[in-house]
């Protein structure tokens, strides 16, 4: 705060001279000084360039009576965007310095409080100011006491000052509205920031748990590679061993007669076996056509749902665990295998060298079939070993596949909307290829039956010839057939026992094979599943953003409302001045109508 009271008006310039400079002094107060032209003139330049004065006091110093000065002065004040209060008390302003002020108003857009109280501005210079205030929206105080303005006009700038005031006021608000508006915003984008760090987070945390579980699965497949290997090496011990009886079985023509029967009822057994898994694989695909389109319509559901997978992650690694106890389920079913392989391997070995020690010279044929036979049985248990590692591959991938489907749904977070509908191809191709990949097992299955018919077939005709040779020595073995009948017998009943057991394993076989398909079929419904969570999360995540969007819609729609009621307030102050314009200008006519029908004027006018 500055107070001059100076006497002389050079030290009063050099005053205004060295505050257009200052950056510290806010009120100035000049009552009293005399300024008059180069007063005010001084004044004005001290407008234009000083921007930290914020109160000026100018009463009591007849800048009014020299218009030039004023004038100045004016443009100063038009210039100034930092000055809110003004005092011109007792400055002898007429009606022209009020237009200048008036002029200087229109542009002026920080000056709120002016008082002219107690001069000489009269019904044109409050006109004048009447009119500025239809432009000037920041002016909320105008003092015009003891200036002969008329009581109508006072009520009108008293109006448009109040209409500043209630324009300010709705300003303010509504601002506030929006700053809450914009904080209840950033505070939502970064609840929804540090709800997506904690998903990645945890997705984070169980990528390692499954990295560790990783690690053991395959530490667990070594050992039963190991396991395999071992059994490959007793297969190989035992096929040296029954070759070396292939030459004990060769004068039994109606054992090979009985065996050739036998093989022929096996060989239809076989084919209506194969026309069964025929069938089946036909059905499989037609299922797997239908399962095709239900999870094509799936995944485009699922394209709109797929950012608030974080309440799921725990049901996923459930399920990732269950996988994982049922690939270790299949393990220990294939370690169960290989030791019932086992005891059923030396149980033949024991056989094979009691029957050596009694039939050493009278089984050589019937040692023949059976080395054929175990064979069989060897391409058969090879052929469920790849099956068994087959699906020991599928359920790698099936878990692969999740944790690609895992690391997609984090990419997806990141690149929204956009990048998911490439994730969701990216799953249709997967859920195509597993599809593809079970068809192809189907398929070799169905190979492999096709393999065991044709060399059943071959076998049979082996066996064919063998009979015509054995007919071609019954000839000549006439003579020992009497001997031979009741060892045939004795044969006869060991071969039916066996062809019982070979019986019961193929059956035993079967059972096997309709358990794998029975704990597919499961997988697969667990993989269905697993499907229907991510589109009921899909669901919800979509629920939450159209609730988030309708918020922001309302919150759009209150600010909308709020500038319709600003501009309504707009709209009826111009109308309220329209009116006091009028009104103002019907009272001017009737003044004047008033002034030359009056004595005086008739008076003025004869003089």
């Amino acid at each position: 705060m500055l107070s001059s009271s100076c006497d002389s008006f050079p030290s009063v310039r050099l005053l205004l001279h060295g505050l257009c400079s200052n950056t510290t002094v806010k009120y100035l107060d000049l009552k009293g000084n005399n300024l008059r032209t180069m007063g005010a003139q001084a004044l004005g330049k001290l407008l234009m360039q000083n921007k930290s004065i914020r109160r000026l006091t100018l009463e009591w110093n007849s800048l009014g009576m020299w218009e030039e000065g004023f004038s100045f002065f004016c443009q100063g004040l038009r210039a100034n965007n930092f000055l809110q209060h003004l005092d011109l008390r007792n400055n002898q302003i007429n009606h022209q310095g009020a237009g200048e002020l008036a002029m200087a108003l229109t542009q002026n857009s920080s000056l709120q409080e002016l008082d002219l109280r107690w001069n000489n501005i009269g019904l044109l210079g409050g006109r004048a100011l009447l009119n500025c205030l239809h432009s000037n929206k920041t002016l909320k105080r105008l003092e015009l006491a003891g200036n002969n303005v008329p009581g109508d006009i006072l009520n009108a700038v008293e109006q448009a000052l109040d209409h500043n005031q209630d324009r300010e006021a709705i300003l303010s608000e509504a601002q506030n509205q929006v700053n809450i508006l914009s904080k209840e915003v950033l505070s939502l984008k970064d609840e929804k920031n540090k709800q997506f760090m904690d998903f990645v987070d945890t997705v984070d945390k169980q990528k390692e748990e499954r990295a560790r579980s990783e690690k053991m699965s395959a530490a667990r497949v070594s050992q039963l590679q190991e396991a395999l290997d071992e059994q490959y090496s007793i297969m190989n011990s035992l096929k040296t061993r029954l070759q070396m009886t292939e030459a004990a079985l060769a004068l039994s023509e109606q054992k090979v007669h009985s065996l050739g029967e036998l093989l022929n009822a096996v060989k239809q057994e076989q084919n209506s076996v194969a026309e069964c898994h025929f069938r089946e694989l036909q059905q499989q695909k037609q299922e797997g056509a239908d399962r095709e389109g239900r999870l094509l319509h799936d995944l485009s559901a699922a394209s709109e749902k797929n950012l608030l997978l974080r309440n799921q992650v725990d049901d996923l690694e459930r399920k990732c665990k269950v996988q994982q106890d049922q690939l270790f389920q299949v393990k220990q079913d294939l370690t169960n295998t290989t030791a019932e392989l086992k005891l059923r391997a030396v149980e033949a070995e024991e056989r094979l060298e009691m029957e050596k020690r009694r039939f050493k010279q009278s089984l050589e044929d019937v040692e023949s079939l059976r080395v054929k036979e175990v064979d069989r049985m060897a391409q058969h248990m090879e052929a469920s070993e790849r099956s068994m590692h087959n699906r020991i591959q599928r359920l790698e991938a099936i878990r692969i596949s999740l944790e690609e489907e895992l690391s997609q749904v984090k990419a997806a977070a990141l690149t929204e909307r956009g990048q998911a509908e490439e994730e969701l191809i990216k799953v249709r191709s997967q859920a195509r290829l597993e599809e593809q990949q079970r068809l192809e097992h189907l398929e070799e299955k169905l190979r492999l039956m096709t393999e065991s018919r044709d060399e059943a077939q071959n076998c049979c005709l082996k066996q064919k010839e063998m009979v015509a040779e054995a007919q071609a020595k019954a000839k000549q073995l006439s003579l020992y057939a009497d001997g031979l009948r009741r060892k045939l017998d004795e044969l006869q009943q060991d071969l039916d026992s066996k062809e019982e057991e070979k019986v019961a394993e193929l059956n035993k076989v079967k059972v096997e094979l309709q358990e794998k398909i029975g704990h597919l079929e499961a997988e697969r419904a667990a993989q269905d599943g697993l499907r229907e969570k991510i589109a009921a999360l899909e669901r919800q995540l979509k629920a939450l953003s159209s609730n988030h969007r309708e918020a922001l819609l309302d919150k759009e729609g209150e600010i909308s409302l709020l500038l319709e009621k600003l501009r309504m307030k707009e709209a009826e102050i111009s109308r309220m001045r329209e009116e006091e314009a009028q009104r103002a200008s019907f009272l001017q006519n009737a003044i004047m109508a008033y002034v030359q029908g009056s004595p005086l004027g008739t008076h003025g006018s004869r003089k």
